[in-house]
Order: structure tokens, then C-alpha cells, then sequence
């Protein structure tokens, strides 16, 4: 539809408008408007409403990182299965990014064939096996438990310090607790309205309530960024994460792996 740096998100929506419209009415759309990329953004406008803002924020990762690389100035209509599977090949050393981006292509040649722009049964990524990959989940023993709350209680005090002792004290996600509200926690609970199983209610412990008494109300966000209008951002959560787990000992362990090990123990 264009380059996204040169036009407003309302000039490339009433061309998205103005691209189905034709294909609607029977006319033959430009060969710049059947372009894998073009195709893309009608797809992602038509499905982002239904996903989640961590959902869409992933799949746009998946589609510039690993899709359009690829596949950019190639024609819809004329990728094919083969196409698909050199891709999906080219991406080995990436198991769980080329796993993860397949279902986003296939998003996208379903709409090319809502939209007229495929023969219908047509979608090249049908019948293209994932990667098999091993659970590497692991689950952090009593003592490794320990070390990770010396590891906190020694480290200089900050939000995202106190978001990693929120994720041991909980087993909730780190993105749970990253965009926490001062809104979601009342009466002793916080509740998750963009969980990844729906919204639910966490009740807490008084260790995990004397956390969030102790800070501030600075911001709606509980867990504030120091230079912006929203939450800590994730890559900074991660810098923290980093730090921790190397002076814990526990340099093989992700940050997931602290909420799975207490959700296990609380099962």
C-alpha cells in the first residue's frame, strides 16, 4: 500500500479501504496492492481487532523479522508450497521464531483468499510440518529459590526488582505484572484482565500484598518506565533479569522459568 514512514495510519486505512473495495466490486487490483506486503497489512487490519496488544505486537515482530525479509515484493497469487518450504527451511537455526511465524503467513494467504487475490483452498503454508523442539522448561529447586531471593534482597532497590520478587511470590507472568494498574489491585487481589488464559483474579499473599503497599502512587501504572507515559518496558526487565540470575547463580534460568516453578508449587 506504500511506505508506512510516508503516509498516517488514516491515509493507509482509507487505502485499505479503497483496495478491497475494488477486489469487492470485481476489479482487478494493482500489482502493488497484490504484493505479499500489501496483502499483509489488510490481514493485519482485518485481524488485529481480534488479537490481544501482545499478540499483535508479536505478530508484526514475526512479519518484519522473519516473513517479509523473505517474501517482500513477491506476488500473493504466485507463492507457492515450495516457496513456503524453502522459507520455513532458511529459518532452522530459529525453530521456535520460523514455528511461530508460519501460522502469521497463513493468516495472511487466507485473507489473499477471502479477498479473491487466491484460489480458495490454496494456502501454500497447509500441510508444512513444524519443528519439533524439546520442552526446556525447568523448574528451579528450594535452594536455587534461595539464592534468587538473596540475589534480590542484595540488589539496588527498583521497580523491576521488585516485579521479579512479584513473579516468585505469584507465579504470574512477567507481562502480567509489568502492566499492573493501580486500578487491577484491590482487596488483597490483583485482577489480570489481558491474561493469556482469559481474565482471572489472584489472590495474594501478605508478602506479595506488603510489595505493592510499599510503593507509591505515581502513575496508573503500578510499575512505572522512568521515561515514558507507560509500564517498564520489557527489554528492561530483561537487562535487570540478567543481572540477578548471574549474581543467583542460576545463569541458565529464564525469567518464565520463576513463574512456572511457583505456579507448580502452588498447583
Amino acid at each position: 500500500m506504500g511506505d508506512p514512514a510516508a503516509m498516517t495510519v488514516k491515509e493507509a486505512r482509507a487505502t485499505a479501504r479503497d483496495m478491497l473495495a475494488a477486489i469487492r466490486n470485481g476489479r482487478p487490483a494493482s500489482d502493488e496492492e497484490t504484493l505479499l506486503e500489501a496483502v499483509a497489512e489488510v490481514a493485519f487490519r482485518r485481524h488485529g481487532r481480534n488479537w490481544k496488544p501482545g499478540t499483535l505486537s508479536k505478530n508484526r515482530h514475526y512479519l518484519r523479522k522473519q516473513i517479509l525479509p523473505w517474501f517482500r515484493g513477491r506476488q500473493i497469487a504466485a507463492i507457492t508450497s515450495q516457496d513456503v518450504r524453502d522459507w520455513f527451511t532458511s529459518l532452522h537455526a530459529t525453530p521456535v521464531a520460523a514455528n511461530r511465524s508460519m501460522p502469521v503467513l497463513s493468516v495472511i494467504m487466507k485473507s489473499a483468499e477471502a479477498n479473491g487475490l487466491r484460489h480458495e483452498g490454496s494456502n501454500p503454508c497447509k500441510g508444512i510440518r513444524r519443528y519439533r523442539r524439546r520442552n526446556r522448561d525447568r523448574f528451579l529447586s528450594d535452594a536455587e529459590f534461595n539464592r534468587l531471593g538473596k540475589a534480590l534482597r542484595e540488589a539496588e532497590p527498583s521497580s523491576t526488582v521488585l516485579i521479579i520478587r512479584l513473579l516468585a511470590l505469584t507465579g504470574c507472568r512477567s507481562s502480567e505484572i509489568r502492566t499492573l494498574r493501580w486500578q487491577d489491585f484491590r482487596d488483597g487481589q490483583i485482577s489480570l484482565r489481558d491474561s493469556k488464559t482469559d481474565p482471572r483474579t489472584v489472590w495474594l499473599s501478605n508478602a506479595a500484598r506488603e510489595v505493592l503497599d510499599g510503593l507509591l502512587r505515581t502513575s496508573p501504572w503500578i510499575f512505572p518506565a522512568a521515561r515514558s507515559d507507560g509500564p517498564v518496558a520489557e527489554a528492561t526487565l530483561g537487562d535487570v533479569w540478567s543481572r540477578i540470575r548471574t549474581a543467583a547463580g542460576l545463569k541458565d534460568v529464564r525469567l518464565h522459568e520463576i513463574d512456572i516453578t511457583r505456579t507448580q508449587a502452588n498447583a
